[in-house]
């Protein structure tokens, strides 16, 4: 009796203090702004069991996820035996269920089994941090404390599941010795195994080891317990929630701001009213963590700091101060540091912002402009936790409320808001590569209000681009293009000097009120055309238009050009026989925004697949490949210092397939990747042509 009572006071503090520091969590979660996360909730469940139970982004690395998926479902069910050890502790009983007989020794000895891999994941773990030291577990922002937090976790793990074994040993030989008086159960598989180390022991030293290792284990599962919310691996709760309420929408698909759309509509809408509008302040962007959401402050306490963000950074790989982690783990912080002050029984009670330190002091502006908006560390996240959010949110404080872009920036800024492009041409000069088409070429290019004009409603509108339109190299993309469309017969028009800039560029940069004035004037003309179906060799544009465009009624069907090739190649209508690259070797870079963001993989190869020639894979390819470096707005700017280029680095891997054409489907790929060849100095030896070239070039006429 006297230990049962030891026994459930123990339990009992031990569920006190972990409600506690559980609630003190929940609150600190809860100063996010609040979102509502209702939808589709058939596939949140879905990923819950595939992601978050099943560890389906885990198996990405091969050898972590079976040493982790020993760990994790070995640890939980290895812990089934706590239901009876509890009830033991709680009775006075001794191995209660044990009137199951054989079924109970079976059962035991699986557990035993499981117990063992167990072990051996948490030593794998050990040696692969401590000894081989793996990259990504000592970066810059793996201090002392983290990288001892996970030792203390791994190395706990093993002396629990030592205590079991060792418990179970001495428990076996006590059941054969009458002086002990303990229950028979017969020995189990592996501590069977271990019994003699102790068989020599007198019963009452053995029973000393045995109620040692029971209390030790128990006790130190409760310890654990209390442990796990002050380290990292919390995320063993919050993972599921985590995953359970991640983002469902497209990757490439920033989140709306309502508060800049009135303020846009109020300026284009002569007419608009706000019947809502309580003139609240309100603050654009993020500075503090209460002006992120709940959703992003749970995803900084799940963060399991394994650093595959970080390691897939590209921004990271080339040196730069990015770390995707660092990012997730300073806004903990952050958090963690405005919730002491907050919830403190000695303070007042109010938010005292003046003494409270914002995102800004953990996080560099650096360091967030650093990054391309490729979406590699939201993608290798094993619970579906994204940082590009966060740091998306705080370039838009640092824009809208700071005006603290970077001076290239701002010249875009100004180009695209003055001339309707990220560069400094009159829009007036946006159909120039037309009229010398058409003069050479012989070749007529539709302009949608000519035809418009006679009352002809062409099927699609071919969104030629700020690129398209201005930038000499990929000027022959859109030619490419054109023919093919021409050769094809497909009815089509382009915007000619109507055209403006899709707003991309602004919105990754954090420029929210630019792009939504690009957007909404962009679907007021393109409305007023009646356009339906929207064709462009930009997958930029085709994220936007697909993704973004709808968050303001702006409605269409978009084709990027590798899939509307690939349609017509399979239909029978493109003939690509030609032997002109028969004996090339060509690799294709996936461009982030057609990959990654919406999932594209398979139409590009798919074209390639008809061009008589040799295909090679990158090192790093479909959704773990390289990005060009120029997304998020760092084609229109210096890049942060670094060990080298993200350009020069994807530009050399594909140097490394031997490849004579480098293959690319985007207008910021092309440059940079052309740019890369140049710096190798390979001009002479390696080409780099867009799909929509390749194909015009092997086309049979």
């Amino acid at each position: 009796m006297f230990t049962s009572i030891i026994f459930i006071l123990i339990l009992s503090g031990a569920t006190i203090i972990f409600y506690r520091k559980v609630r003190k969590i929940r609150r600190s979660i809860n100063l996010g702004k609040d979102i509502e996360i209702t939808d589709n909730k058939p596939l949140r469940w879905r990923r819950v069991l595939f992601i978050a139970i099943g560890q389906k982004k885990m198996l990405q690395r091969p050898v972590a996820a079976l040493m982790h998926i020993f760990v994790y479902v070995g640890f939980i069910i290895v812990n089934m035996e706590m239901f009876e050890i509890l009830i033991d502790g709680i009775s006075g009983s001794h191995r209660l269920f044990s009137f199951y007989g054989k079924a109970y020794g079976i059962m035991l000895s699986i557990f035993e089994i499981i117990t063992l891999t167990v072990m051996l994941g948490c030593m794998v773990f050990l040696v692969r941090r401590n000894l081989i030291k793996v990259n990504r577990f000592w970066s810059k922002e793996m201090t002392k404390w983290p990288r001892s937090d996970a030792n203390i976790i791994l190395i706990t793990e093993l002396l629990l599941m030592s205590a079991i074994l060792i418990m179970n040993a001495t428990d076996g030989i006590l059941q054969t010795r009458p002086d002990a008086h303990y229950t028979q159960v017969g020995s189990f598989i592996i501590s069977g195994i271990i019994q003699p180390i102790f068989s020599g022991l007198p019963s009452s030293s053995l029973i000393i080891i045995e109620r040692f290792c029971w209390w030790f284990h128990i006790v130190g599962v409760l310890v654990f317990l209390n442990y796990i919310p002050y380290s990292k691996h919390f995320h063993v709760f919050l993972s599921f929630p985590n995953v359970y309420y991640s983002k469902l929408r497209p990757a490439g698909e920033m989140v709306n701001m309502p508060s800049i759309t009135k303020e846009v509509k109020f300026m284009l809408e002569e007419n608009y009213s706000d019947q809502d509008d309580d003139n609240e302040v309100v603050t654009f962007g993020a500075k503090t963590v209460r002006d992120l959401t709940w959703k992003h402050l749970m995803d900084a306490y799940s963060c399991t700091e394994c650093g595959r963000c970080t390691s897939s950074c590209p921004a990271n790989i080339t040196g730069k101060k990015l770390s995707p982690r660092k990012i997730v783990m300073d806004t903990r912080d952050n958090l963690e540091e405005v919730a002491d002050k907050l919830f403190n029984k000695k303070s007042s009670g109010k938010d005292d912002k003046k003494n409270t330190r914002s995102l800004f002091d953990f996080i560099s502006a650096e360091e967030l402009w650093a990054c391309t908006t490729c979406n590699a560390c939201t993608y290798e996240c094993p619970v579906n936790i994204d940082p590009l959010a966060i740091i998306l949110e705080m370039r838009r404080y640092l824009v809208l409320e700071e005006s603290a872009a970077p001076g290239p920036l701002n010249n875009t800024f100004s180009n695209i808001e003055n001339n309707g492009a990220p560069w400094q041409f009159s829009q007036e000069d946006r159909m120039e590569w037309a009229k010398e088409f058409m003069e050479k070429q012989k070749i007529d290019v539709p302009v949608m209000a000519d035809l418009f004009a006679k009352n002809e409603k062409p099927e699609y509108l071919f969104w030629v681009g700020s690129s398209g339109a201005f930038d000499d190299r990929y000027k022959n993309v859109v030619k490419a293009f054109v023919k093919i469309l021409t050769h094809l017969g497909v009815s089509y028009a382009v915007l000619g000097t109507e055209e403006s800039s899709t707003g991309d560029v602004a919105r990754r940069a954090g420029n929210e009120m630019l792009f939504q004035m690009q957007a909404m004037m962009n679907i007021e003309l393109l409305n007023g055309y009646e356009v339906k179906k929207i064709l462009t060799c930009d997958p930029h544009a085709f994220n936007t238009f697909k993704n973004e465009y709808p968050q303001y009624d702006g409605n269409y069907q978009v084709i990027h050009h590798t899939q509307f090739l690939k349609d017509q190649i399979e239909a029978g209508n493109l003939k690509v026989k030609s032997l002109i690259f028969n004996k090339k070797i060509i690799t294709y870079h996936d461009p982030c925004y057609l990959g990654r963001a919406n999932g594209e993989y398979d139409a590009p190869r798919r074209v390639l697949n008809f061009i008589p020639s040799e295909k090679k894979e990158m090192k790093r390819n479909k959704s773990n490949a390289l990005c060009c470096g120029a997304g998020g707005g760092q084609m229109f700017k210096e890049a942060e210092k670094g060990d080298k280029e993200i350009f020069i680095e994807r530009t050399e891997e594909a140097l490394e397939t031997g490849a004579d054409i480098i293959v690319t489907a985007c207008p910021y790929c092309m440059a940079m990747i052309t740019d890369g060849i140049k710096y190798k100095d390979k001009v002479e030896d390696v080409k780099n042509y867009d799909i929509a070239e390749i194909v015009s070039l092997s086309l049979e006429i």
